[in-house]
């Protein structure tokens, strides 16, 4: 199979640049910038990343360019393209401000297949404090701005570029295509992964759904499987492949720790019997609300839920005799976040590591290449509920980590009532989106008509995720009918985000709040006032705590 390998040199960004290079229905691969793979004999093209560094830093991340621009084309962003002139007789030096926001080219090599059906004065995005001051060897411009000479270099075929002769030839943009306000970024992505590099686009949910299912035919054979379902699209949709391919030889088992949303688990559990998967549903919540009495502190809180949620699968896991895989939903953002090139955590996540070692069961991962996006358009590509392949994600916590201080039933019983207002009332109000708006949700892969221009969606499935907060440490006072209240207050969160590393607070209507504030207030006993989360991430995270 076709692929483009992407090497990481730190940046925030690199995870665009493998959904982009997906949506162009093409495999990538991410891996650390000194990783590249001593078989590559189905790469098609070599993307270098951004980075955090400047090439002239100690530090810097540095990869040896032959290994691949004697064979292969190649397209260096940002860090990549400095990196690459500065290896070849270029200069990169301190920009004399910061490079950074919204910049049009001014000047456009349309000739070059780079920028092939590029419109004059494109918008494209900056974001570096160094720039190309001197071009490498046989180097030319073929893209400028008003304050970036170098905005984009071309090295041709048959060029020296580190001691050999460039087979394909080089692309470089110090630009970020990636990003949503590089507005023909997918456009210049498919010039260099379709024209230049030769892309099949054969990459697609069904073919991905075929292709494993025949895998885990062949690699699982009649062993039995465990899969821990949590509700989420990611573990569902590992199950339903998982059933496609050993059918009764999976058992799945659902734990409910008491911190769901309300009526979730029985909701989740006639969800998975539709669905024809043998689900096994464990009740746990007194257990976790036993062990979680009295503490407040957030990772404490965590920690048991952990400990809890292992000691309760592992316990009906030991029932079912002959069991030699554990199945995770682990997806490949999980994976790129726990191993990141640094060698620094930037987040334990709750699929990567754990269980298997202590059970002894060996690891499948059916989804451990896909994006969150692909893993939606493979759930509908099987036929799976729409409600199940569209909820937004939700902690492994739980409600836990929405309620600020020590956790009771009556805690978690409030949270769930407001919640469950709040949800019902995304889902059923509509608006209509044009343009832009339309087309993002619509390349998430949101079902709706376009109608005139128009297409008419839930505020829910406009935004990426939300939920409600308990702020039980707090008390608000109040005036219901001609009594004075003493009660909590809860926060609503809603952000809008493509891939969770950054986020912005969704801009609901004003309306809508106002019915949501008033029917928290009057049908959960315990509220008496209700607040809108408006911060960002950064400097804020998504949940709470």
């Amino acid at each position: 199979m076709q692929k483009i390998i992407i090497l990481d040199f730190g940046s925030q960004t690199t995870q665009l640049i493998g959904r982009r290079v997906r949506e162009l229905d093409t495999f990538c691969e991410i891996m650390p910038y000194n990783k590249y793979p001593e078989d590559d004999s189905d790469v098609i093209g070599v993307i270098l990343s951004g980075s955090p560094y400047s090439v002239y830093d100690p530090e810097a991340f540095k990869v040896d360019l032959s290994r691949f621009v004697g064979r292969l084309p190649v397209l260096g962003i940002c860090y990549g393209a400095q990196f690459i002139s500065y290896s070849n007789g270029g200069n990169v030096e301190p920009a004399g401000s910061r490079e950074y926001g919204r910049q049009n080219l001014t000047t456009i090599n349309k000739e070059n297949p780079l920028f092939k059906d590029f419109i004059d004065n494109s918008q494209v995005w900056m974001s570096h404090g160094d720039t190309i001051t001197k071009l490498p060897n046989g180097a030319e411009v073929i893209a400028s701005t008003e304050t970036v000479d170098n905005a984009a270099y071309y090295i041709p075929a048959g060029t020296q570029v580190a001691g050999v002769p460039s087979a394909k030839g080089v692309w470089a943009v110090q630009f970020h295509p990636e990003v949503f306000h590089s507005l023909q970024g997918t456009q210049l992505l498919k010039n260099f992964v379709v024209d230049i590099c030769g892309g099949n686009q054969d990459w697609s949910a069904a073919s991905f759904v075929e292709t494993t299912v025949a895998e885990l035919k062949a690699e699982l054979g009649n062993d039995k499987v465990i899969l821990g379902l949590s509700g989420g699209v990611d573990s569902s949709v590992a199950a339903v492949l998982l059933n496609k391919a050993i059918g009764k030889n999976l058992t799945c088992i659902f734990v409910n720790n008491g911190l769901l949303r309300k009526n979730e688990f029985t909701d989740v559990m006639k969800d998975y019997e539709c669905l024809g998967l043998n689900v096994i549903g464990v009740d746990a919540s007194e257990k976790f609300y036993a062990d979680l009495a009295g503490v407040r502190e957030p990772e404490k809180k965590r920690k048991i839920i952990g400990r809890d949620f292992i000691e309760v699968f592992d316990a009906e896991a030991m029932k079912i005799e002959g069991a030699k895989w554990l199945a995770q939903g682990t997806i490949y953002p999980d994976r790129i976040e726990s191993l990141n090139i640094t060698g620094k955590v930037i987040k334990s996540h709750h699929n990567v590591g754990g269980l298997p070692e202590k059970m002894g069961l060996k690891l499948c991962e059916p989804l451990k290449w896909l994006f969150k996006d692909e893993v939606r358009r493979v759930g509908r590509s099987m036929g799976m509920p729409e409600h199940l392949i569209t909820r937004h994600p939700f902690p492994g916590p739980g409600l836990a980590v929405r309620i600020l201080g020590d956790i009771t039933p009556e805690k978690v019983r409030i949270l769930q009532d407001a919640d469950d207002i709040y949800i019902r009332g995304l889902r059923e109000y509509k608006t209509k989106l044009s343009g832009e708006e339309a087309r993002r949700v619509l390349a998430a892969g949101v079902p709706a008509d376009m109608k005139d221009g128009e297409i008419e969606v839930s505020l829910y499935d406009q935004i990426w995720q939300a939920g409600a907060i308990l702020l039980s440490d707090v008390r608000s006072v109040g005036v219901m009918g001609d009594e004075r209240t003493f009660e909590n207050p809860v926060a609503l969160r809603a952000v809008t985000s493509s891939d969770a590393m950054t986020a912005d607070w969704a801009h609901l209507p004003y309306d809508f709040m106002a019915k949501v504030s008033n029917d928290i207030i009057n049908k959960v006993k315990g509220v008496n006032r209700v607040c809108y989360d408006i911060s960002s991430k950064p400097p804020a995270t998504i949940e709470w705590e």
